[in-house]
């Protein structure tokens, strides 16, 4: 008895550790990056702020921000909702608990980037507990600990917490869901109904489209997983209840198909009726021009094979990230080639484990689950790839709907090693019993490999921020004498959130001695109206041009003085399209000539051009 209490501790004291570790990493350097295009959008709507409050089609110094990036407490998340539902493309849940998230940690000395950024850091943390819980009741304790780790050290993990955006949490109800699924399956194979537990899962299912409206594709991927395993119960083992845990046995009662079918079509018609009140806004939101950026420009036949090669290089970063982005070629080269080799190794090692766990009867129905509820998701990313032509597999960071089911069976895979090497007991009793002593060289490495992975990514050298807004702040700082104007072409409002994003960071990049001759300004891609009111949250009427950026330049109203440097970021826009020459009205009424500089001329996703302005 003292034995087995000693091995309990030490079990709990090793998940103690690898929370402890997850929350080190995802905390570490937590406000180091600069906030990007999408943390903006959370920002001004998580303070209770909105796009209304930009000051557009005018020059502003960069001090101007600090009121937009304020706390505005009064807000209710009626008023967030409403501003979320009609500026962004979005569901309201995750600004609403991250407004009063602010709300409550408003009083603490800490910097306003890292208290937005530490909620989703904290979910982070959460979720690698309700991991553990998952691989515990669908494996064994030691496979939670396994996957737990797994999750603790993921780069492609660290770098969802530390995004002040809402990928932690809808990934913490995915791993929610899923417990509730495997429940709710072992309901359906003992012929059996717990309220509570089908209660759960609804409930979890219909909040989590709140959070994220790419939850609906989890949703189905859960629903699909169930109606294959029902449909197809005559060549699976069926379950029987047990002292200890649910085992697998052929001597068990066979599933009923015709009424598991009518407990899931009611249980799925209830998570469906909790969508009707915010589907109008969705269906809206589907059609907006905002999600125009996951569609090819000048689409090729390289832009049609791309997501069968980006869809496996997001799966590789689930377990190692080298610095590839800003690199020499060769050395972006060798980190791609170090990726692919360490990937394809530990395929190899876990292969033979996967095998294990899909042919014991005991493991064989979470596996087949977990295995079918990926297979769904995917299957699910190329239709909306190749019918609906958007490229979601461009970005990693979608992946995170499927990345729990990755690492629970990863995790059981590196303790079906173990078991291998034990006989097998550890699947037929308690963690706490078994008296096998296996080796854990690939545990390790994987732990290793993880850790140096999120070092990286929290030191800034991976997963770099899109857009880079720091790098674009060091460059345009490389003239810091002249005066600085700073111009950003926008037609809508992903154009003025990234362009906060270069403001933040050019206010950022020296907050000791901020220079107040340096201005930023939001140029129109329209006819500029003569309120702002009219053009308010970035939405005026007519048809977008670039010949109208220069003509709103030329009359843009900024207290500068020649010379000076102007910056401009005209999303889209090739080098040889920048005119050679620009008009710019200074205070005094009078016109100056801007050159452009075709040595400095950049493009970090997005173009910007300096011009050099004399009097």
């Amino acid at each position: 008895m003292k034995q087995i209490t000693m091995k309990m501790s030490r079990h709990y004291l090793v998940l103690a550790g690898i929370l402890l570790l997850g929350g080190c990493l995802r905390f570490w350097h937590l406000d180091l990056k600069p906030l990007w295009l999408d943390e903006v959008i959370t920002a001004l709507f998580s303070f209770g702020r909105n796009y209304y409050e930009v000051p557009l089609n005018k020059a502003f110094p960069l001090a101007a921000l600090e009121p937009l990036f304020t706390l505005k407490p009064e807000t209710s998340c009626a008023q967030i909702a409403q501003t979320v539902s009609s500026q962004s493309v979005h569901p309201p849940l995750f600004f609403c608990w991250m407004h009063n998230w602010l709300r409550l940690v408003d009083a603490l000395p800490l910097s306003w980037v890292w208290k937005l950024r530490a909620l989703p850091a904290l979910v982070g943390v959460v979720a690698i507990a309700a991991l553990y819980q998952l691989n515990r009741v669908a494996f064994s304790p030691t496979a939670g600990l396994s996957g737990a780790m797994i999750m603790a050290v993921s780069p492609f993990a660290v770098y969802l917490s530390q995004e002040a955006r809402h990928y932690t949490l809808p990934m913490l109800f995915v791993i929610l869901a899923l417990l509730g699924l495997h429940q709710v399956q072992t309901d359906l194979y003992q012929r059996q109904l717990r309220p509570g537990v089908w209660l759960g899962w609804i409930i979890v299912n219909s909040v989590g489209f709140y959070v994220h409206y790419f939850f609906l594709l989890a949703f189905v991927a859960q629903v699909a997983t169930l109606l294959v395993n029902i449909l197809t119960f005559r060549s699976l083992p069926t379950l029987h209840p047990s002292s200890s845990t649910v085992r697998l046995s052929a001597h068990a009662e066979a599933l009923h198909p015709r009424r598991a079918l009518i407990a899931v079509t009611l249980a799925t018609t209830a998570v469906c009726l909790t969508y009707l009140p915010w589907l109008p806004t969705f269906l809206s939101h589907m059609t907006r021009p905002e999600t125009d950026w996951m569609k090819p420009f000048e689409p090729d036949w390289m832009d049609t094979i791309a997501p069968l090669y980006q869809l496996p290089m997001g799966w590789i970063l689930m377990t190692i990230a080298l610095p590839v982005e800003n690199q020499p070629l060769w050395i972006a080269i060798l980190m791609v080639l170090l990726m692919v080799l360490f990937t394809g190794w530990l395929l190899w090692q876990v292969s033979s484990r996967f095998g294990q766990l899909w042919s014991t009867p005991e493991t064989h129905l979470a596996t087949r689950m977990l295995m079918l509820f990926v297979l769904c998701v995917v299957l699910q990313f190329l239709a909306i790839v190749f019918i609906l032509g958007k490229d979601i597999t461009s970005v990693p960071r979608y992946n995170f709907l499927y990345f729990p089911a990755v690492c629970a069976l990863l995790g059981a895979c590196l303790t079906q090693d173990q078991a291998a090497r034990g006989g097998g007991k550890l699947w037929r009793s308690t963690l706490y019993a078994s008296s096998a002593r296996p080796k854990y060289t690939l545990t390790w490495v994987v732990l290793l490999v993880g850790v140096l992975s999120s070092t990286l990514v929290v030191s800034n050298q991976a997963f770099l921020k899109p857009y880079q807004p720091d790098q674009v702040a060091r460059t345009v700082h490389l003239d810091a004498a002249p005066p600085l104007l700073m111009g950003m072409a926008y037609g809508d409002f992903q154009g003025v959130a990234l362009g906060l994003s270069f403001a933040l960071a050019l206010h950022e990049y020296d907050d000791r001695a901020p220079d107040p001759r340096q201005y930023f300004a939001f140029i129109p891609r329209v006819r500029s109206a003569t309120s702002q009111s009219s053009t308010a949250g970035a939405r005026a009427q007519g048809t977008p041009t670039i010949a109208q950026v220069w003509q709103n330049l030329a009359t843009l109203k900024q207290p500068l003085h020649a010379p000076l440097n102007l910056w401009l970021v005209v999303p889209g826009l090739k080098q040889v399209a920048y005119p050679p020459q620009l008009s710019l009205l200074q205070q005094s009424g009078m016109s100056i000539g801007c050159n452009v500089d075709r040595d400095r001329f950049y493009r970090l996703g997005i173009p910007y051009q300096l011009y050099r302005c004399q009097p």
